[in-house]
């Protein structure tokens, strides 16, 4: 296996950690110490699972929403069917088992999905809000600018000179739990600009369970 193609990162851990990423990147976090010989062997034990991994998330990208009725759709974590309804007035209407897009042609692709998009913006608006106030009680400061963005292969970043975080639209698909780890990450990043330990001894202060936050967001890791 290229090793070239992997994130090597050393931190001040006792084990190693082993992570593939939805976008089919791959990061392995060992301990300061670890000789190349120890990295060398853990790719080679777990090449299989990286593959197969990497495969899963390829296919999972490859199924295309036809925005038809009865499809499944993401909101906040949990699975919600699609009915399509014909109507005069273009909308999104939830409830407790279905996402109901209106749209004058149910047959228009694009419209429904501009339809849905819209919806998913106004909610992770409110969501992502909501959640940044409540955080912000930590970080404590003032004129905080957030914004949503379509974004491939991050859930969020920032700019600490400017007091902004971009966030991405699909994280309101994502559960709770995990909209609060990226908006708090990316919250502390405006007082501890880099991945520092004084950053990560910062996020464990606040949000002990970070860790187990971040596997659920990413969805598949190892520890080894």
């Amino acid at each position: 296996m290229q090793t070239k193609s992997i994130s090597i990162i050393r931190k001040n851990v006792k084990n190693f950690s082993l992570k593939v990423r939805p976008n089919g990147s791959v990061e392995l976090v060992l301990p300061l110490m670890a000789k190349n010989g120890d990295i060398n062997f853990i790719l080679e034990k777990y090449s299989k699972w990286i593959d197969d991994k990497k495969a899963y998330f390829k296919e999972f990208e490859t199924i295309k929403k036809e925005l038809v009725s009865g499809e499944s759709m993401k909101f906040l974590g949990k699975d919600y069917r699609l009915r399509v309804i014909k109507d005069s007035k273009e909308r999104v209407e939830f409830d407790k088992l279905f996402i109901n897009l209106y749209a004058k042609n149910v047959e228009n692709f694009s419209k429904k999905s501009e339809i849905l998009e819209k919806w998913y913006r106004e909610n992770a608006l409110i969501y992502f809000l909501n959640i940044a106030n409540e955080y912000n009680k930590i970080i404590n400061l003032d004129d905080i600018k957030i914004k949503i963005r379509k974004m491939k292969t991050r859930w969020g970043s920032c700019n600490a000179s400017k007091k902004s975080i971009n966030l991405n639209l699909e994280l309101i698909k994502k559960p709770k739990i995990c909209i609060e780890y990226v908006i708090f990450h990316e919250l502390a990043h405006l007082i501890h600009p880099n991945h520092s330990r004084e950053f990560y001894n910062f996020l464990s202060l606040h949000m002990s369970d970070w860790k187990s936050r971040e596997k659920i967001l990413n969805g598949s890791s190892i520890n080894v």
